[in-house]
């Protein structure tokens, strides 16, 4: 029987493609770059992934982020991920990616952006699929660092539909990157931003007030602040929630206990999203089956959060009535 899931439409907004290497493919570009990995093989690359929170994640994904060193490098890793989100009925996706990460280690604007968007050209003509490019950054550097990294990519910004702040969230406010997303909306860019994931509650509300962000990634934190929530609901503000990188940054003891329920109960707009499923053991389809079996959705609520994921993307109108009237037919479908 086939699997609602898979066939439903959906759009994934919170995916790091840094995020979907996975280890084999670490292996094999390290050899066409004549890199050493300090791993003997991939069952010790498996090991490696046992975090304790997000900052023990970060070390092992900039490691094995040193593998990308070409534009065919960074085309594979894009190519992979969009077959496996295909196949996962993934029709569009807005896709993280790290600028900062490359260029510290003298990786250019022109080597990465060629890789992603022939890549995401390639996608569209044999998959079907769609895809934009969400530009992080990292927040654990300054906001002056942001602000330089902006002007770097004036010139390659074709392709890309927003800017956000990723990495470590302890002690680093949205505020610290004003300036950057400023520009950012001199440029015609959107803006999203990670918070209430491991940072409080109060940095959910600053990304909205101070970046002007217009979904906020993660934000399962936001549940501790009612008037916060209440804002939230009221506005609509979409919320890219990625349950399985919950549990395995500790953010939630297990998937059987995740807020998902309770955000949805609250009037919160979620989506399901699968953050760096390279690191995380799941990639968009097994974070729906996972909270399907582990929280008990019904076949109705799982297609409200796909019918979710495409209201909350950056699609234009015409394009997300297509997505969404064929959403409809499918889940009509299966309730005949």
């Amino acid at each position: 029987m086939d699997d609602l899931i898979t066939r439903l439409p959906k759009a994934e907004l919170h995916v790091h493609i840094e995020g979907t290497l996975e280890p084999d493919m670490m292996f094999r570009l390290a050899t066409r770059n004549g890199l050493s990995l300090p791993f003997e093989d991939i069952d010790q690359v498996h090991a490696a992934y046992r975090f304790s929170d997000l900052q023990s994640f970060l070390d092992i994904y900039y490691q094995g982020g040193e593998v990308l060193r070409t534009p065919d490098d960074f085309y594979d890793l894009m190519t992979a991920y969009l077959d496996r989100a295909a196949d996962d009925g993934v029709r569009h996706a807005e896709i993280f990616f790290d600028p900062q990460s490359h260029t510290g280690r003298g990786i250019g604007f022109e080597v990465f952006m060629r890789g992603f968007r022939d890549a995401i050209s390639d996608g569209r003509r044999r998959r079907g699929i769609s895809a934009d490019l969400i530009m992080c950054f990292l927040r654990h550097l300054s906001g002056e660092e942001a602000v330089s990294t902006i002007e770097e990519a004036e010139p390659f910004l074709d392709g890309v539909i927003g800017v956000g702040i990723d990495s470590s969230e302890r002690g680093r406010p949205p505020h610290l990157f004003e300036r950057a997303f400023a520009r950012a909306r001199q440029l015609g860019l959107r803006s999203v931003a990670h918070a209430g994931e491991e940072g409080p509650p109060e940095y959910v509300r600053a990304a909205l007030d101070v970046l002007g962000a217009e979904r906020i990634d993660h934000g399962v934190r936001s549940l501790e602040d009612p008037e916060l929530v209440a804002r939230l609901s009221r506005d609509k503000v979409p919320l890219t929630v990625c349950p399985l990188s919950n549990v395995a940054l500790k953010v939630v003891e297990d998937l059987a206990r995740h807020p998902l329920p309770a955000m949805i109960e609250a009037g919160l707009v979620v989506s399901v999203n699968s953050d760096d499923p390279a690191y995380f053991g799941g990639y968009i389809g097994d974070n729906y089956r996972g909270v399907r079996d582990d929280l008990g959705l019904d076949d109705a609520t799982i297609t409200v959060i796909a019918r979710n994921s495409i209201n909350s993307s950056f699609l234009d109108d015409r394009r997300k009535t297509a997505l969404l009237l064929d959403l409809e037919s499918f889940s009509a479908g299966d309730e005949g």
